[in-house]
């Protein structure tokens, strides 16, 4: 059964960049043929999808929030799928959560669209 983990997360100062990174240790099992999601949640909100790459094309998708700031790629091995945040702003502090999901017809941003998630890393951004 595939389990994620996310790493990378930390504290930042406005304006910085962290790299999470999402991958699946047990049994160095690949991600080539998961649609994988990044979402994130503070407090009292909903989950938010924040950007997603295809299995089948690569083809990535991002929340208005983000776009130009934030990247998502898979490693030349495909074991891993990070999440390059450059320019972190204040709002963007959250839980970053990894998900995926075997062999979609493309990567969503809904949460519902996945079955398989990490336990979060949290980023902070703050002076």
């Amino acid at each position: 059964q595939l389990q994620l983990v996310e790493s990378g997360g930390g504290l930042v100062q406005p304006g910085g960049s962290l790299r999470l990174s999402c991958a699946a240790p047990r049994f160095g099992l690949s991600l080539e043929k998961y649609d994988v999601g990044w979402f994130r949640q503070t407090p009292g909100k909903e989950r938010e999808g924040v950007a997603c790459i295809s299995w089948s094309d690569g083809s990535t998708y991002y929340a208005d929030s983000v776009k130009g700031r934030f990247a998502i790629f898979r490693d030349n091995a495909k074991t891993t799928v990070s999440l390059q945040m450059n320019s972190l702003k204040a709002e963007d502090t959250a839980d970053y959560y990894c998900a995926a999901v075997l062999m979609g017809y493309q990567c969503y941003l809904q949460s519902y669209e996945y079955n398989t998630w990490g336990q979060g890393t949290q980023v902070a951004v703050s002076s």
